[in-house]
């Protein structure tokens, strides 16, 4: 059997016979893994990208849907490799375990060889005095970064469920209490950073000077260093905000653009990831512009591109379910910093969370718990503790909680207040006192609450009009402004224009469907 691009859906089914031996390797398979080990081997990235991106989830969903794929050993001989430490092994190692995540469930054992063979690429690349001669996708190197930051992730989560283990995981915990330390995966993400100038050069892209080898170094000019590095700043992301450091998460990315054409941008789901985990950050430290910003733009994003994804099942999910987790954080933060969002957003939220944010809007303080546990990540615990619970009975996303719920108990009384202030252009003190039944050094303390919230909450965005409305207290009185922002007709008129497009297809498709009238005789 040959291989064909032109024709490899075909190829994976091909030969689909079957065997009277449940470990013996179907035909397809083996020649899929020959080609593939033949084209990682002579670099050919073209087509490792295609077996990659395709073969190997085609063949997946085919033969091993609900079991793993061959072992390493039997894939060693079958592509005859004597080397059981070279790259294509390592390699397909990673592609192994990362299967067993997906499709199975790992024992410890797994988990520990994983994360060993994790050892073994980054050595391979962090540990050679010359940069190493291998290309792979820019897919494929953000797959390895991602799985890696998860499987980091499941283990701490498999560890802290301590009386649901059996003494005999517990002793191999004890044998292995190295094994996916936080500390060592905090560590390799930071030295593929390093290794790779990925700083520096995001400084001279910012500053819009070329990438030269001066800037990059010898490494980091190679683009598996570059795009590893750059993916390893999101890794540390998405790790640091699952530790609850959101200040350390957002510095490690704070020379990244967040634009349609910046690096991360070659790769969708890294896209996705970054503007999910930077937003929530924000989020967290109370910049809530920051993060009606950045969703904004990545949820249009995603529904541009949703064809894209929904072609690609094993992708489709996890892009839906952070879709709906953006769109809970993104209410909440509209209500504590009331922008205007684009008509598709609105839409978005209505269908999706438009009972919650009516619920909230006549004061329901129980649906910020619902949408926060909506749209937050699963903590862990930076620390590991023979205490099988050492945050208390709720764990870290309780305690995450806990803070959250302190911000809405401060922002209880700003809706209140600020929807009196929107109706008046100047008030006295004592007057506003007496609707919201409280004292004048009461209401004083709501202003200049109300006041610091609102600077906090602008963050970093270049639009200084956060808040629909904008006041100042000179002595007994109070001044309004109304610094509502006017409508984009522009933005609606598209809407109708699609929609409007979108009915005369249906409309024309029905009446070409329609049998025409019968001619008579």
């Amino acid at each position: 059997m040959v291989w064909s691009t032109e024709n490899n859906s075909t190829m994976y089914y091909q030969g689909a016979k079957s065997t009277n031996s449940s470990t013996e390797v179907a035909e397809p398979v083996a020649n899929f893994l020959k080609w593939f080990y033949h084209f990682i081997e002579k670099n050919e990235i073209y087509h490792v990208e295609t077996m990659y991106e395709d073969g190997f989830y085609k063949i997946s969903e085919f033969y091993y849907k609900d079991k793993p794929w061959p072992s390493p050993e039997e894939v060693q001989a079958i592509v005859e490799e004597r080397d059981s430490g070279s790259i294509f092994m390592i390699l397909y190692r990673e592609l192994y375990y990362r299967h067993i995540y997906a499709k199975l469930k790992p024992n410890l054992n797994h988990r520990f060889e994983s994360f060993t063979n994790y050892c073994e690429l980054f050595s391979y690349l962090l540990g050679s005095d010359e940069p190493v001669q291998i290309e792979l996708p820019n897919k494929w190197l953000w797959d390895i970064i991602d799985e890696f930051v998860y499987q980091f992730q499941s283990f701490q989560q498999f560890r802290s469920k301590g009386t649901k283990m059996t003494e005999e995981e517990k002793g191999m915990l004890q044998d292995e209490e190295n094994a996916w330390k936080v500390t060592a995966v905090l560590n390799i993400l930071m030295q593929l950073t390093e290794k790779s100038n990925i700083n520096e050069q995001l400084k001279a892209l910012e500053a819009g000077q070329p990438i030269t080898e001066e800037v990059a170094g010898e490494f980091g000019i190679k683009p598996v260093y570059a795009m590893t590095g750059f993916f390893s700043l999101v890794g540390l992301l998405r790790l640091y905000c699952l530790l609850g450091d959101y200040h350390m998460a957002l510095a490690c990315i704070r020379h990244v653009q967040f634009k349609d054409k910046d690096m991360m941008a070659l790769v969708p789901a890294c896209q996705i990831t970054a503007n999910y985990y930077a937003g929530f950050a924000f989020f967290m430290i109370r910049k809530y512009a920051n993060t009606i910003q950045l969703y904004q733009h990545i949820l249009g994003y995603m529904q541009r591109t949703k064809q894209f994804f929904q072609n690609r099942s094993f992708q489709a999910e996890d892009i839906n379910k952070k879709n709906d987790q953006m769109l809970a954080l993104l209410a909440i933060a509209n209500t504590f910093c009331p922008l205007r969002l684009d008509e598709s957003v609105n839409i978005q939220i209505k269908e999706k969370q438009g009972e919650k944010v009516a619920r909230l809007q006549h004061g329901d303080m129980t649906v910020y718990d619902d949408l926060f546990f909506s749209g937050c990540p699963k903590f862990l615990s930076p620390v590991v503790s023979d205490n099988p619970t050492p945050f208390g009975t709720s764990g870290p996303r309780g305690l995450q909680l806990q803070v959250f719920k302190a911000e809405v108990e401060q922002q209880r009384l700003i809706p209140t207040l600020r929807s009196f202030l929107k109706l008046y252009t100047s008030i006295p003190i004592s007057k506003l006192a007496k609707f919201l039944d409280m004292s004048e050094n009461e209401v004083r303390c709501c202003l200049m609450a109300f006041k610091h919230k609102k600077e906090i909450a602008r963050g970093d965005t270049v639009d200084q009009t956060t808040l629909d409305i904008d006041f100042y207290v000179d002595k007994d009185m109070i001044h309004i402004s109304d610094t509502k922002i006017a409508r984009h007709y522009g933005d609606y008129y598209v809407q109708q224009v699609l929609k409007l497009k979108d009915s005369n297809k249906l409309i024309m498709g029905s009446a070409l469907s329609r049998p025409g009238p019968q001619q008579s005789a």
